[in-house]
């Protein structure tokens, strides 16, 4: 995670340093504003408002825990959430970049524009929840499902900031990697950690 949070801010700094022409992107995004979209954008980015993120990996947690009857999945999601959210903690103020210059349509809280935090805790907890969810299903088209929902909705997020003003292109890239990246070193450490150590006694036995 402390790697992760290096590299975050490298390329934070890196950004700031080397003009990357993305105003451009964010002022034509404004010139096409429509009501209609403008309504769109405001419940695809409340899909990952910190309050309602928050509450729904709690609820997930403790469905996980009374469903699966361990804690492995709980602690996985929480673990994919609460990673990204340090990170980005960590790093956004430190980075300091300004939003896009154009009108934004939500408030803006007290942290900078890069990494999108909506964005990668987006991706932490829908692909998270993807992740757990096809693994305990074994019918395809239903685990497909359940991976395209997972991937929509961090879609819908980071095109939502976009839209709203909130995020340079970046920005929004950066936090799915930031989220894609929390979610395989959570489920590296947690889901699958005793899978690799079947794995390796066996290549001991067998050595």
């Amino acid at each position: 995670m402390i790697l992760m949070a290096a590299v975050t801010y490298g390329v934070g700094r890196a950004i700031l340093a080397w003009p990357t022409g993305e105003a451009s992107v964010s002022r034509s995004l404004a010139a096409g504003r429509t009501p209609l979209w403008n309504t769109l954008t405001d419940l695809g980015s409340s899909l990952s408002d910190t309050p309602y993120i928050v509450a729904l990996t709690a609820i997930a947690a403790i469905v996980f825990r009374l469903v699966y009857r361990r804690w492995r999945e709980s602690i996985f999601l929480v673990a994919a959430v609460w990673s990204q959210s340090l990170i980005f903690l960590a790093t956004t103020e430190a980075v300091g970049r300004h939003r896009p210059p154009v009108q934004h349509i939500d408030p803006a809280p007290p942290t900078s524009s890069f990494p999108s935090g909506h964005v990668s805790a987006a991706v932490a907890f829908y692909c998270g929840m993807a992740l757990v969810l096809s693994t305990h299903v074994r019918n395809r088209a239903l685990q497909v499902l359940i991976w395209a929902l997972g991937i929509a909705a961090p879609l819908a997020v980071g095109l939502s900031r976009l839209y709203r003003g909130m995020h340079f292109v970046s920005d929004v890239l950066w936090g799915t990697l930031l989220g894609v990246g929390c979610v395989v070193m959570a489920a590296r450490a947690i889901l699958y950690a005793r899978e690799r150590r079947r794995q390796r006694s066996e290549l001991v036995r067998s050595a």
